[in-house]
């Protein structure tokens, strides 16, 4: 489940959260594969890939998308995720400017500062950020002990449930966590 760290903006915090509650999209194919995925239009070329977060996204305005691993083919610990209201494909400048912020990007995310904390304690800067999807892991266990389910089962009911009702699987999780939704055994 991708774990968003930061967004420019509503729509980049939506279009994240669109592939964490579908489970595809090419912030999760980057990963996979540890290079860039390029989607000048997502509903054309390998739009067969991806059908469902390719509507998903192109509704919620993103008409180009791009996703570029932090990280190589060995290991990648995120993407960095850009998008446009517009289709078209990046210049190969473009591209190589996406490629150097994202490899800083990997290395504030691999090496992460640390700093004192107010009361003393030494803490990374990364620790708060993660916060928010705490909720959708404890939703996931929850789900796991009411139903004898394991993880992945768990979050796939999550996540049909998400989609079904127009919401992602952070604002499904947080009505689970706090008991105003249950996912049920069918």
């Amino acid at each position: 489940m991708p774990v968003r760290l930061g967004a420019s903006g509503e729509q980049a915090a939506r279009l994240a959260e669109i592939q964490a509650t579908l489970g595809e999209g090419l912030c999760l194919d980057a990963v996979r594969d540890g290079i860039p995925v390029l989607a000048p239009d997502p509903t054309r070329g390998d739009a067969h890939r991806r059908p469902v977060f390719a509507l998903a996204a192109t509704a919620a305005g993103a008409q180009a998308m791009y996703a570029i691993p932090l990280g190589d083919s060995r290991v990648t610990v995120g993407t960095l995720d850009l998008h446009r209201a517009t289709p078209g494909r990046l210049t190969g400048r473009d591209l190589r400017r996406a490629q150097l912020v994202a490899g800083v990007m990997a290395l504030a995310v691999t090496a992460p500062a640390r700093g004192e904390c107010a009361d003393g304690r030494d803490e990374s800067w990364l620790s708060g950020l993660t916060a928010a999807h705490g909720q959708v892991y404890q939703a996931v266990g929850m789900t796991m002990a009411q139903l004898g389910i394991d993880a992945d089962e768990a979050l796939a009911r999550l996540r049909g449930r998400a989609f079904a009702q127009g919401r992602t699987a952070l604002e499904l999780a947080r009505d689970v966590v706090a008991h105003r939704e249950r996912l049920d055994a069918g």
